[in-house]
């Protein structure tokens, strides 16, 4: 799947529920479904800083030329909200991932129903997997 079909995805996803008090349930939901983070990848190089909360981010590019995601969080809420980011990424191309415009996220709502805190560690998230993102696609 594309990164937009796996957007489209996502929006029809959070459609079904109607306030966000659902919404943050099911995004916890989400946190506590994510596989446990290896902890060679529990350094201090994959610290994600603007974060409110502690979030690591592992990143590795495969024989398919594409990049695959772990992560993990000390915060249930931020662990489920990178899950979704990862699930957008995870088996993408660098050069698609640097290009993606995450629409999904104001489709959704999530950026303007995070506290100020949580709104900067979203951006935070997304600058990083950008950057690894940009990173591998300039070692080509």
């Amino acid at each position: 799947m594309t990164i937009k079909e796996i957007e489209d995805s996502i929006v029809e996803e959070f459609s079904m529920f109607d306030d966000w008090m659902d919404k943050y349930e099911y995004i916890i939901e989400l946190g506590k479904n994510v596989p446990l983070l290896e902890e060679k990848y529990k350094t201090d190089d994959n610290l994600i800083s603007g974060c409110q909360s502690r979030v690591w981010l592992g990143c590795e590019i495969k024989d398919d030329g594409n990049l695959y995601f772990c992560a993990d969080s000390d915060a249930i809420i931020t662990k489920g909200i990178i899950s979704l980011l990862i699930r957008a990424f995870n088996g993408q191309k660098p050069e698609d991932i640097v290009s993606a415009d995450l629409s999904f996220i104001d489709a959704i709502g999530l950026r303007e129903n995070l506290s100020p805190t949580r709104a900067n560690g979203l951006v935070s998230m997304i600058k990083q997997i950008k950057d690894y993102a940009l990173a591998y696609s300039l070692k080509k």
